[in-house]
């Protein structure tokens, strides 16, 4: 039987759990928007009661970390919102306007919740640094310690669901939130252990300290999603293992009948798209060329199911095979 034929492809995906065809895996897209919405909307509601907690409870007790991590918790909040609307946006369909979807929405929403959290970070490193220079005593310690300890836990919890979420359906903008709610919850943790410093073994600046570290937190995490969200909306997407497996399993397909020139590879958020250059005998007619072209795409969506396009790009070469059969 000619290895050509387009219906010979029985190829399963390399993950069992993996839809094996493009409208399954497009009601997986969905489903993962809409999970991300879900946990998004509950992370606004949790964080903004427990910045407006943690807030009263700087005041009350003059304490710097508690309201740095008041300030961190309603800063996350926001980030919540705006990944919230990014998601929103993003399962929106291709239009005139948008003729690739606007999967990349999500991406800028994560970019956007990136800058918003050097932001913070900022406001919070000075406002800890003046707290270094002119510490002050804490009050009702013991009410301090009892609420960062509980937002702690909260925020944690909350943080590993969404971050289950977010890997599970690859979403860019959620696992940034994720990542900063467990920044949060690690924050709170944080400042528990330097209101206990500062109260029972009469060192002051750990307060202050516990701010600046928190700054820190901020920053890195904020690093971190910045570049990977500002990489992918200009189309930057260094991944050799991938493009190495698919010019390995095509080659491997039509045993030199064709060659793979390049790979291209394009991340536009949850989806991705490849262009492959293929090296064809140029003595091949138009049908068989197109039967290698469609059997290339389905063997690499049945292969990467995350792969939404898959174009297919043949270039005329003289091809040297050995003599078969």
């Amino acid at each position: 039987m000619d290895k050509t034929n387009s219906d010979d492809i029985h190829v399963k995906p390399l993950d069992t759990k993996t839809p094996d065809n493009k409208s399954s895996y497009a009601a997986l897209v969905n489903e993962g928007f809409r999970a991300g919405q879900r946990i998004a909307k509950i992370s606004v509601i949790t964080l903004i009661s427990i910045g407006i907690a943690e807030l009263l409870m700087g005041y009350v007790s003059g304490s710097v970390v508690a309201t740095a991590d008041g300030i961190d918790s309603m800063s996350d909040a926001m980030i919540s919102f705006i990944v919230l609307i990014g998601l929103r946006f993003a399962t929106r369909p291709a239009d005139r306007k948008f003729q690739f979807g606007y999967h990349k929405v999500e991406s800028f929403a994560a970019m956007v919740a990136s800058i918003g959290m050097i932001a913070i970070g900022v406001f919070i490193a000075y406002h800890s640094y003046e707290g270094f220079i002119h510490p002050r005593e804490i009050e009702h310690p013991l009410l301090t310690m009892i609420v960062l300890g509980i937002a702690g836990g909260i925020s944690l919890h909350r943080a590993f669901q969404m971050r289950s979420i977010a890997h599970k359906y690859n979403l860019l903008s959620l696992k940034t939130d994720a990542k900063n709610s467990i920044k949060d919850g690690s924050a709170s943790i944080l400042g528990f252990l330097s209101v206990l410093i500062a109260t029972q073994f009469g060192f002051l600046q750990a307060d202050a300290i516990g701010g600046m570290i928190i700054a820190g937190f901020i920053f890195s995490v904020a690093y971190v999603s910045l570049k990977q969200s500002s990489l992918i909306l200009v189309d930057a997407w260094y991944n050799p293992a991938s493009a190495g497996y698919m010019k390995k399993i095509v080659e491997q397909k039509f045993e030199g009948d064709a060659i793979v020139r390049s790979v291209k590879l394009r991340q536009t958020g949850i989806i991705s798209r490849a262009e492959i250059h293929l090296d064809m005998d140029g003595d091949k007619s138009l049908n068989e060329v197109e039967i290698m072209l469609l059997n290339t795409e389905k063997l690499i969506k049945s292969k990467m199911p995350s792969m939404d396009v898959v174009l297919v790009i043949p270039h005329a070469k003289r091809i040297v095979t050995k003599n078969k059969r």
